[in-house]
């Protein structure tokens, strides 16, 4: 659970004094230019509703604090050149850690959303002892090529992973019990611990949608559902440019969305459209499962086994953006996974083709798209957190401004 700070009822009544509203408009400023890549003065002023003369002090402050970096003058026909202003790479750093069913991954990124390094690791169930080394070592040595006179720009580390990671323990090929130790072990408290950095937590396919909103074709559309699909798929939800996670933070729960099985059992989508389904069927074909975590194996020499899995996952992806559009009219629908590109492209026009051959009466189902970010897309929206958190505002904030 992303940690925040406590607030009063007598704060809150209070509203904003001089100090949070300086805070918010040098945020709004940041944020439409992390948004657009460069924004000229004027256009800042224009966006954000600020004055002028605001805009001109905030941005010599975020200058002074080395947060912004100013582009080459744009010379037009009359007046001063307009000098675009963009966010300096340098000016933070942050971590972003997956942990998934079969990887961990780790990455460093810099302020414009680039990494700047990157470390993994795979296994055959994810234990808490293990990623936490993984994950300690790898801040060390990664914040060696920041410089020993950057360390204080490291806004935190921001942590992806599924909720309830000891959920579907027979799907995984573990034990009954074997991981039940991650339901005691708070991870972001324990590195916190270990590296001295904040540390916040965020659900991994959650975390994937939001870097694909952040930073991906997502940023392009108000209202999206968002589908990842890895060893379990998963989900994400996008209301008005921002992360809906509803209620409970259940909203984009996708794996455990009810689908009727082939003989008419409940099953859920889980069990149709995971790739620990297709570990499953390379297993019985005497084939290694391991081939998929190989970043060098071609999947195309799965050949008729990937193109079984592929009709199958696709068949009941459909359903389930018939299901979510039925509630919410979805603009589109963004599709990515670890997965090679094309394999991932191949599964999202079978998507298409198993929308376009059923009769939807009724609803008229988003627009199916591939999804920009790939496999690195939990691990970058997790590493988004502590720039959010610390810099930046929430999209739907954004979103009157943009």
């Amino acid at each position: 659970m992303v940690k925040q700070k406590e607030r009063s009822d007598k704060d809150a009544s209070i509203g904003f004094n001089q100090k949070k509203v300086r805070a918010y408009n040098e945020r709004l400023v940041l944020s439409l230019i992390q948004r657009h890549g460069a924004l000229a003065k004027s256009e800042i002023t224009r966006r954000s509703g600020l004055s002028a003369q605001a805009v001109s002090v905030i941005i010599g402050e975020l200058e002074k604090d080395g947060l912004l970096l100013r582009g080459e003058p744009i010379r037009g026909r009359v007046g001063q050149p307009s000098v675009p202003m963009r966010l300096n790479p340098d000016g933070v750093f942050s971590f972003g850690l997956k942990v998934g069913r079969r990887s961990a991954d780790l990455i460093l990124i810099d302020f414009a959303g680039e990494t700047r390094a990157s470390a993994r690791i795979t296994y055959s169930y994810p234990m808490p002892d293990l990623v936490k080394a993984f994950a300690t070592q790898g801040v060390r040595d990664m914040s060696l090529q920041i410089g020993a006179d950057q360390q204080d720009k490291i806004a935190g580390i921001g942590i992806a992973l599924p909720f309830q990671l000891w959920s579907w323990e027979d799907k995984v090929g573990v034990a009954a019990g074997t991981m039940d130790v991650w339901k005691t072990f708070d991870i972001a408290q324990e590195l916190e611990s270990a590296t001295g950095l904040n540390a916040y937590t965020q659900n991994d396919c959650t975390a994937a949608c939001s870097a694909e909103v952040a930073f991906g074709r997502g940023m392009a559309f108000s209202d999206s559902l968002y589908i990842f699909v890895g060893t379990f798929v998963g989900g994400g939800v996008a209301l008005n440019n921002s992360i809906y996670s509803g209620r409970t933070r259940n909203a984009g729960a996708l794996a455990s969305m009810p689908m009727p099985g082939p003989d008419g059992e409940d099953k859920q989508l889980i069990d149709f459209a995971s790739l620990y389904f297709l570990e499953a069927m390379l297993k019985e074909k005497g084939l290694d499962p391991t081939l998929l975590q190989q970043q060098s194996f071609d999947w195309t020499n799965l050949g008729a086994i990937l193109e079984e899995w592929l009709d199958r996952a696709a068949h009941y992806i459909a359903l389930a953006i018939a299901s979510a559009t039925a509630i919410i009219d979805f603009e589109v629908a963004i599709v990515d996974g670890t997965m090679p590109a094309s394999v991932r492209d191949a599964l999202v026009e079978k998507i298409r083709d198993a929308i376009s051959q059923r009769n939807w009466q009724g609803i008229e189902l988003p627009v199916v798209l591939e999804g920009t970010l790939g496999s690195p897309a939990r691990a970058l929206g997790g590493a988004s957190l502590p720039l959010f958190i610390r810099y930046l505002l929430d999209q739907n904030m954004l979103f009157n401004h943009t």
